[in-house]
């Protein structure tokens, strides 16, 4: 009897598990609100760099958020990859860009920043249009051992908005609410891999 109970309360957590789980897959279904376009790998300077557009305009809360000094703290992810038909796909690079959106009162400026590279606009639409550019960024380094010029690799690329960076009281009110999803699916592609640029070419 003891033994039936505790199979009984087993089933009944693990059917309210179900129930939970299936309630957010709409949730995240619907979460990919940011589109990527025009997605490029070139040879730059200090190795290979990418190149992509992101489509998306923030939704009212965040405008209100940002314009009344919340940061908002978006991350590009990337990642190069090599299939293996043995075993899992080896990871030939893995990259993270994040960019800060602010709005400083006394100058009446947006600023955005990434690494230790600053700009000011005096509009958030202005500030937004120049997050949306992803524009050479290094993505492999150059002289990189595991990248072979020519070969056939598969890259992905996502943006998201990085509520875990959110003041304490808006990682809260983020839990769960739509208003505060704003994230790409992951986009992948078939590239390969360009050929260095000649000594000639490069100056």
């Amino acid at each position: 009897m003891v033994f039936s109970t505790a199979c009984s309360k087993s089933v009944l957590e693990r059917l309210r598990l179900w129930l939970l789980l299936a309630a957010f897959v709409p949730f995240f279904a619907c979460a990919a609100e940011i589109d990527i376009a025009n997605q490029q790998i070139s040879v730059g300077d200090d190795g290979y760099v990418l190149s992509a557009d992101f489509r998306f305009e923030l939704n009212p809360r965040l405008e209100e958020a940002v314009t009344r000094g919340v940061v908002l703290y978006f991350v590009a992810d990337f990642e190069l990859t090599r299939g293996r038909w043995y075993w899992l796909d080896e990871t030939l690079a893995s990259r993270s860009l994040t960019y800060r959106l602010s709005y400083h009162a006394l100058t009446r400026q947006y600023r955005l920043s990434t690494g230790g590279l600053h700009q000011s606009f005096p509009t958030l639409t202005e500030a937004v249009q120049v997050l949306s550019r992803l524009r050479n960024w290094t993505v492999v380094d150059k002289g990189e051992k595991s990248i072979h010029p020519g070969e056939a690799v598969e890259a992905s690329l996502r943006l998201r908005l990085d509520t875990t960076q959110l003041p304490r009281p808006f990682q809260i009110s983020a839990l769960g609410n739509k208003e505060w999803s704003l994230a790409s699916d992951w986009k992948n592609w078939r590239t390969v891999i360009p050929q260095p640029l000649a000594p000639a070419e490069a100056k």
